[in-house]
């Protein structure tokens, strides 16, 4: 895995730009059979077999997961719980879906205040082999590592350029950090 250390920003987009992630944006409301049938699939698997230290929290959104993260014992965030809100995009699992902390974050390294995640594989290593548990598992793994509970050293810059509920995915993250 390997983890951001900083981020790039590209400039506000044209209104031409805007549009058309808007017309991108609303087509990826509805999923795909594909996506419904591999995310039933999915949380089938989860409710037989869920990754140690998770719990899905039921609702009736199948395109929008929410989980609680126990932190593991002996690390920084033992005996803490934290909530990833994870939302599928239509063509699931051709692409990644959305994964980032509720309020609040943990402070982590690699976790922005806002609960954006820089984890290569929620990005640029995406495969569609991939499933919500390995992703929680990467999460889990990425949490647990860690030695410091501090914030990215360009946190406030992000969050302030993600204002107005900007995506993580419309950031492109640098990946230049394997170790926490």
């Amino acid at each position: 895995m390997k983890f951001l250390c900083a981020s790039y920003r590209p400039p506000s987009p044209s209104p031409l730009q805007e549009a058309m992630t808007a017309s991108s944006a609303s087509s990826h409301k509805t999923l795909s059979k594909i996506a419904s049938n591999r995310l039933q699939k999915e949380l089938v698997e989860w409710q037989v077999n869920p990754p140690a230290g998770f719990k899905h929290k039921v609702t009736d959104n199948l395109q929008r997961w929410v989980i609680d993260v126990n932190g593991a014992h002996g690390t920084l965030y033992a005996n803490e719980t934290y909530q990833l809100q994870v939302d599928f995009p239509g063509h699931y699992p051709m692409e990644a879906p959305q994964v980032i902390f509720l309020q609040p974050a943990p402070l982590h390294p690699h976790i922005y205040s806002n609960g954006h995640i820089c984890l290569d594989i929620l990005y640029d290593s995406w495969s569609p082999a991939m499933t919500v548990s390995s992703i929680c598992i990467s999460i889990l793994s990425m949490l647990s590592s860690s030695t410091v509970k501090q914030r990215p050293e360009d946190n406030d810059r992000y969050v302030q350029n993600c204002r107005n509920g900007k995506s993580p995915k419309e950031t492109r993250w640098w990946f230049h950090d394997d170790k926490v």
